[in-house]
């Protein structure tokens, strides 16, 4: 059986109980009233279908900064602009929370998820450290399995609960050492995605 955590554990987390080292979760980051500023942001956006070299993902997206370029497999150095209000305080809080400066943060997306939309296995692309998100509506179930599968079991499966409003962090061996996906979502939900760029 597949090991299920709730993000409001997350201060209880450590190597021990078998999570990805490096995984770091707050299970209410923001309030309600920042979640509707956000979402209300998002509601404005052209979201887009996303596109990963000839796959594209059932999440639509819309993101400032830098993008990776698979065509030219590089990630060229693009301003991040002004973001709206409520996104340039969430990177400020994001930042200080992971010990980061907020221009970093070289990558914004919001992703919107329609009801039964999934996220497939996938590691973000290497141009990319550290990895930062918040959840948005409906609650969301992000699992983990070693990277690259040996013998792959379903009890290498590691599913955390993700509550509306909470973060998580992945760095090191969470980023690197293993892959996440997102099975299909319960009813509509959004996350902001923030990522510093690789060295």
């Amino acid at each position: 059986m597949s090991t299920v955590i709730h993000s409001a554990q997350g201060a209880l987390f450590d190597a021990a109980d078998g999570l990805p080292q490096g995984l770091t979760l707050a299970p209410t980051f923001i309030d309600a009233a920042e979640e509707h500023a956000l979402l209300e942001v998002a509601a404005t956006l052209p979201l887009h279908e996303a596109r990963y070299k000839q796959y594209t993902a059932r999440r639509r997206v819309f993101a400032y900064g830098s993008r990776a370029d698979y065509e030219t497999d590089r990630l060229p150095p693009v301003p991040i602009g002004e973001l709206p209000a409520a996104l340039h305080r969430l990177r400020e809080r994001l930042a200080a929370w992971v010990g980061v400066a907020p221009e970093e943060f070289v990558h914004v997306m919001i992703a919107q998820y329609q009801k039964g939309t999934p996220l497939g296995w996938h590691r973000d692309a290497p141009y990319y450290e550290l990895v930062c998100g918040v959840s948005l509506g409906s609650p969301a179930r992000l699992r983990f399995r070693p990277w690259p599968p040996r013998d792959p079991k379903k009890e290498d499966i590691v599913t955390i609960e993700l509550a509306p409003r909470s973060a998580y962090a992945m760095r090191g061996a969470a980023r690197w050492g293993w892959q996440h996906s997102v099975p299909p979502v319960p009813r509509l939900r959004h996350s902001v995605t923030m990522r510093t760029a690789r060295n």
